[in-house]
């Protein structure tokens, strides 16, 4: 048959097969495929499935399949053949079906050893994560299976290749952006390569994890690392839409977790690589790994998880908890157990942490709010830093970043307001200034003062640190918890 190039299809699973395939023939775009491309990746395939580590590793894509089929030990002629129908179909005559991912048609080849699956028709065993032989549940026409083009197989096939082995399980990460699914799918394919050398040499049944981070940390931490290259190569400040797939096809369970990663959180992690903010973002993230503990007379234990990282898939919706523990420093009601970092936060002990620049990046990408409440926020924070260094006023300090209320906090700034006043200055804040900071939000719920609160207390410390008068009164500033009913994020596992 005459091979038709394939294109992306938007389908997350078969794009990242798509992206493994273009990124073993070290090309840049599926549309670039050969005949020859394919048939080196087949005979990668071809050698390698059929034996540990990856015939192990691979039930957790292609659970009962020729790969792995225990029955097929003592008789490898039909491994082979179940290999040459699947990973050669591209090769092959094709039906009149057509392929519902690529429109072309179907191989003409049935996609086991015995025969008795219809011709070109794919189940659980070849694409994860769909339905087992003889179901009819989401199938047109009352016909189970699906009709696959042999290119199309073949990509599926390749997929895992292209993903991450965490926690056992795969990590697929999918994109718009051709490049940067591309550039995941490279490095994972890879590292998969290096590790699957390295078990053959010494005999390992087992396929090395490819990072021992959680999904979510090791994510991104290839995500920032991708920014990299995408800002190297890129003119234009176009932000990353990215979704990975966190799953198993396990036949004692299959599992998926989506991970979308928002525009708005893209053209913030975009913008962190500029010099203007890598240093301090850089110092959020080192406090934010895990506390792990050395045993005696060992070294300590690789962290699993960047707490920073993992909230970073929170947003938007948990921006302000967000805010308040990266930026304010402040701890949260619920921890992740005693190796959490975020236990130990302390806006009085770590206000050398606290950078208003970040904030103000975060407000502008991820909140998308208006300059004028910016400006107004910042100026509030700078008149009240003046006001607490100059008359040094630590009843007021205490009674603003401690309120538990609306009424206490408005309290302590209606005091300090008319502390100057009667000093013959201007009031500290106007009307205007507080209904933009305490009243209104975008997409906030009114009665959020908290968020205003804690966005004036961020520029606030950072003054205050910067004149060296938190250094000097900290002794003297009590420490505070966030209420339980501040933090709503869930614990998770």
């Amino acid at each position: 048959m005459t091979l038709a190039p394939p294109d992306y299809t938007g389908h997350p699973l078969l794009d990242v097969g798509l992206a493994t395939l273009t990124a073993f023939a070290r090309k840049r775009h599926p549309r670039q495929l050969t005949e020859s491309d394919l048939q080196a990746a087949a005979d990668y395939m071809t050698q390698n499935y059929v034996i540990n580590p990856l015939k192990n590793f691979f039930t957790v894509a292609f659970p009962n399949s020729g790969y792995s089929q225990v029955a097929y030990d003592k008789d490898p002629a039909k491994r082979q053949a179940y290999v040459q129908n699947v990973l050669r179909a591209f090769d092959a005559e094709v039906t009149a079906e057509l392929d519902p991912f690529t429109g072309q048609p179907a191989a003409a080849v049935t996609y086991d050893v015995k025969g008795e699956l219809p011709a070109g028709r794919a189940f659980r065993q070849h694409i994860p994560l769909t339905t087992g032989e003889g179901y009819i549940n989401f199938h047109s026409g009352g016909e189970a299976g699906i009709p696959l083009n042999g290119v199309t197989m073949l990509a599926f096939q390749a997929m895992p290749l292209g993903c991450a082995k965490v926690g056992g399980r795969l990590l697929a990460v999918h994109s718009d952006d051709p490049a940067l699914m591309l550039h995941f799918a490279r490095r994972f394919l890879e590292t998969n390569q290096r590790n699957v050398l390295a078990a053959q040499t010494a005999k390992e049944d087992k396929l090395p994890e490819t990072s021992p981070r959680k999904a979510r940390t090791t994510l991104m931490e290839h995500l920032l690392d991708a920014e990299k290259m995408r800002q190297a190569e890129q003119e234009e400040d176009v932000p990353a839409p990215l979704t990975a797939y966190y799953f198993t096809n396990s036949g004692q369970g299959a599992e998926l977790e989506i991970l979308p990663l928002p525009l708005e959180v893209g053209a913030f992690l975009r913008k962190l690589q500029d010099p203007a903010y890598k240093t301090e973002w850089d110092a959020l993230v080192q406090r934010g790994w895990q506390l792990t503990q050395a045993k005696k007379g060992e070294a300590a234990p690789a962290p699993a998880y960047n707490r920073l990282y993992e909230d970073l898939f929170s947003l938007p919706q948990e921006a302000p908890n967000f805010i308040r523990r990266y930026f304010l420093r402040r701890r949260a009601g619920k921890t992740w157990g005693k190796e959490d970092p975020v236990q130990t936060y302390s806006p009085l002990q770590e206000s050398h942490l606290i950078f208003w620049n970040l904030t103000q990046l975060f407000l502008r990408k991820v909140m998308l709010m208006e300059e004028t409440r910016i400006e107004h926020i910042r100026s509030l924070g700078d008149a009240l830093a003046k006001y607490t260094a100059t008359q040094n006023d630590k009843r007021f300090f205490n009674a603003f970043w401690m309120a538990r209320n609306y009424g206490e906090m408005r309290l302590a700034l209606l005091r300090a307001s008319n502390s100057e006043v009667r000093r013959g200055n201007p009031p500290i804040i106007t009307l205007d200034q507080f209904l933009a900071i305490f009243e209104m939000g975008e997409n906030l719920p009114h009665t959020d003062w908290r968020l205003g609160r804690d966005l004036v207390l961020i520029r606030l410390f950072e003054q205050l640190h910067a004149q060296g008068w938190l250094q000097q009164n900290a002794a003297e500033m009590p420490e505070t918890d966030v209420d339980d009913d501040e933090e709503k994020q869930d614990i998770r596992e």
